[in-house]
């Protein structure tokens, strides 16, 4: 087993508003508009190098402008991308979001269809290389099966963001139809929490995941802090108090803290509190990333 973590999903371009003037529906409001990569596998990719980690980043990026991109920024900030691949004739992944004055996303459209080239077959020519990390960290960008195979694949501990509420279920799919029926991490926020259990509760909804074969679930609760369990201890934590600047990418830095804890040996759940950690300074950032997180994890 090598030093490095294998981060897998999405990379899009990131197209994000930050309104100045309160937010009126169907009418054009003033803000600032700000291009740049990201994706939720990319931030949390991101987030790590910052953290001092070698990252290998499996992803699939477009073949025009953008996919360019994102390839050079990818290169730039140190992501190892020998297990990437470069999609001739596709667009690259992209995301519009549009933040009102207090960083609350009132608004936001994801085109991720170029995620569809990590296929099983993708992943099989890679799982080598993959099952020599740490740590192997998915989003639930990639596809039903794609999660499938890495559950019932992948040797080192797999983590998975489970990305947004319409992408939740494919996680609790792959495990309804793994052979292992094995999942080291789970990191859901309250509203994917209560699409794919139905209960009312965080215990409750955790206790379900880890009868469905889940280790350790981290469910994350905005400006309430974070539950998570492993089925025996149960713990929650409150959220560091903070102005918050911009909300776009503090659940993605919350699994990098995660990620970058376990890496350290920190025991479950106090784990939890570095995620705690690491989104509170992506919350302080107008950046999607905080290019200073490091600073904050002590």
């Amino acid at each position: 087993m090598d030093k490095y973590l294998t981060v897998i999903g999405g990379v899009n371009m990131d197209i994000s508003a930050a309104l100045t003037a309160p937010f009126v529906p169907a009418d054009s409001v003033p803000g600032q508009v700000t291009l740049g990569c990201g994706g939720v596998a990319r931030n949390i990719a991101h987030n790590l190098r910052l953290m001092g980690h070698e990252v290998k980043f499996v992803s699939a990026f477009g073949g025009e402008i953008f996919g360019e991109m994102c390839w050079r920024e990818c290169q730039a900030i140190g992501l190892d991308l020998t297990l990437s691949e470069r999609c001739e004739g596709m667009r690259n992944g992209l995301y519009l979001c549009v933040n009102d004055q207090s960083g609350e996303m009132r608004a936001a459209v994801a085109d991720t269809e170029i995620i569809s080239c990590i296929t099983p077959e993708f992943l099989e020519a890679r799982i080598s290389d993959i099952n020599r990390s740490k740590l192997v960290i998915a989003d639930t960008n990639i596809s039903t099966e794609a999660i499938l195979y890495l559950i019932d694949h992948c040797t080192a501990p797999l983590l998975v963001d489970t990305v947004s509420t319409a992408k939740a279920p494919r996680i609790i799919k792959a495990l309804q139809q793994s052979q292992t029926k094995r999942l080291y991490a789970l990191k859901l926020n309250l509203q994917e929490t209560q699409a794919v259990t139905h209960c009312d509760t965080a215990k409750g909804a955790a206790d379900w995941l880890t009868a469905m074969g889940v280790n350790q679930v981290y469910i994350t609760l905005g400006s309430d802090g974070v539950y998570c369990s492993d089925g025996v201890c149960h713990e929650r934590y409150k959220a560091i108090p903070t102005r918050v600047i911009n909300t776009t990418g503090a659940g993605d830095a919350f699994i990098a803290g995660v990620a970058h804890a376990q890496m350290c040996q920190t025991p479950f759940p106090e784990c939890a509190q570095t995620g705690l950690k690491a989104a509170h300074a992506t919350l302080l950032s107008l950046q999607t990333v905080n290019p200073e997180i490091k600073n904050y994890l002590n």
